[in-house]
């Protein structure tokens, strides 16, 4: 079974490098742009087979891990 994690940073906390991005964006000619959240994907093979369980299993991860949770959310997708 296969699990993909997104994290990104909580509205709020200051996106340093979407801001980075943004103007950078805007530098290459792309005005159009007015904001940029930047996070990231994990995506992780997992030998459970049962998906309650492997959902439960990578909430753990996340939440002693994969994402700091004072800044970050994150999204968990079974695949």
């Amino acid at each position: 079974m296969k699990a993909r994690v997104t994290v990104m940073l909580k509205n709020g906390v200051l996106d340093v490098q979407g801001e980075a991005v943004r103007h950078a964006l805007g530098t290459l000619g792309f005005a159009g742009v007015g904001g940029v959240r930047q996070g990231k994907v994990i995506e992780l093979d997992l030998a459970e087979t049962d998906a309650t369980q492997a959902e439960a299993d990578v909430k753990a991860m996340c939440d002693k891990l994969l994402a700091n949770t004072v800044i970050e959310s994150y999204r968990i997708e079974i695949l």
